[in-house]
């Protein structure tokens, strides 16, 4: 599957428009960027949450932004669709801002956004 890149972070952006304004407006100082290719250590990676989670922070923190990378070459590489893909860029997002809540792999896992 191909989607050039402007197109691509317009999923991206879709898909942080569709978590509830109610956990939106609880993500602060987060920036969410799109790479074509995740590390190389880590090909397989959709997406990474790189930061303190709120759950973790003490009631000063003043750090640099956390940051939420979704990386666009796996997620067109396991997609055969445009369906799929969105689906998929969805999960990813929605995997990765949890993060900043303080949720776990295994707990992303059972909710289905693993």
């Amino acid at each position: 599957m191909y989607l050039d890149r402007a197109d691509f972070e317009a999923l991206v952006e879709q898909a942080l428009d569709e978590i509830p304004d109610e956990i939106a407006g609880l993500v602060q100082n987060v920036v969410v960027l799109v790479e074509d290719e995740p590390p190389p250590d880590q090909p397989d990676l959709l997406g990474v949450y790189v930061g303190v989670s709120l759950t973790e922070r003490a009631s000063s923190h003043t750090g640099l932004p956390d940051h939420i990378t979704i990386f666009r070459n796996p997620l067109l590489e396991m997609c055969e669709d445009r369906a799929e893909l969105v689906r998929e860029v969805r999960i990813t997002v929605v995997h990765e801002v949890a993060h900043h809540f303080g949720i776990d792999d295994d707990r992303l896992h059972d909710l289905g956004y693993g």
